[in-house]
């Protein structure tokens, strides 16, 4: 038995924060950050992280066409949830109504999807689940430090959801691989984050994300490209048989040198960075569902 993706959705929040806001907000200019990121705008989200993941789970449900009665596992991957205590996943469990459903979340920072979709698939494998829904969100506004122009520009908020059930053999995930260097964690960090340092003594620039973009940048292509090749190995197939590559949205820059590494032709890797930015466990779910939107992947593609 395999596991397989039914539904998807998106919730995106309807407020824009363009280049040209940011402009009033920080120093910089639409032209830097269109050219080093490729972004031009990023939405900002005025209710909770769990808010914009009950919208996108409660999408991918109809499009699975299931009720909340049939989800048995919810996965919510975030990094930036609404509190510590409770988690953000029991917050969506509560507020979409899956009253039979374990609920837990996974913080993978920016690869936090990808590490639901195994942990869900593993899950059906193994029997203990039928119906899974995966949702990645983030409010990630909050955590910009105006102070640091060349970070503050890359996030923004949303959210995304994907409905797994069991498959057939050859039909669903076919193969995956899973990493991790936590020597890398101080590139990219929220230092006052958690229970570091002491209540009340944070200054503010500590609260927010700070990261060393050269370092996550060469870091970023490198086990992109090497993770996605051992993906592929393990599921029997080779680089020519994929269909469409959906890369985590982190960078223009980096999506185009991960590419380029893996030699995969533009035209056969999906981008939206550009309306987004940065939205971390939410980039590959939103593009995903996009992609199926926009008529992109068929069944039988190779993603």
């Amino acid at each position: 038995m395999n596991a397989e993706i039914t539904g998807w959705g998106k919730c995106m929040p309807p407020n824009v924060l363009t280049n040209s806001d940011l402009e009033q907000i920080v120093d910089t200019s639409d032209d830097w950050i269109t050219t080093r990121t490729g972004i031009k705008e990023r939405r900002i989200s005025h209710v909770e992280a769990s808010d914009l993941a009950a919208v996108a789970g409660q999408r991918a449900l109809a499009a699975a066409g299931k009720s909340v009665d049939d989800v048995d596992l919810l996965l919510v991957a975030t990094c930036s949830g609404d509190t510590i205590i409770p988690s953000t996943a029991s917050r969506v469990q509560d507020k979409m109504g899956l009253t039979n459903a374990a609920a837990m979340d996974l913080n993978a920072a920016c690869s936090g999807f990808v590490y639901g979709l195994v942990t869900g698939a593993n899950m059906i494998r193994g029997g203990t689940n039928k119906t899974v829904l995966l949702i990645g969100t983030e409010k990630l506004h909050y955590l910009m430090n105006t102070t640091d122009r060349t970070t503050c520009v890359l996030f923004g908020d949303g959210a995304g959801a994907v409905v797994l059930e069991p498959s057939e053999e050859g039909i669903g995930l076919l193969g995956s691989d899973l990493g991790m260097d936590g020597s890398a964690g101080k590139y990219l960090h929220v230092p006052a984050d958690g229970t570091q340092g002491e209540i009340g003594r944070r200054a503010p620039e500590q609260c927010g994300i700070a990261m060393d973009g050269q370092e996550v940048f060469r870091r970023a292509v490198t086990m992109m490209a090497e993770s996605s090749l051992l993906a592929i190995q393990k599921s029997g197939l080779d680089l020519e048989d994929v269909d469409i590559l959906i890369p985590h949205q982190a960078n223009v820059r980096i999506i185009d040198a991960t590419a380029r590494r893996l030699g995969v032709d533009s035209a056969r890797v999906f981008v939206n960075i550009q309306s987004y930015g940065n939205t971390s466990a939410a980039t590959i779910p939103v593009a995903l569902t996009e992609a199926l939107e926009q008529g992109q992947i068929e069944p039988g593609s190779i993603v």
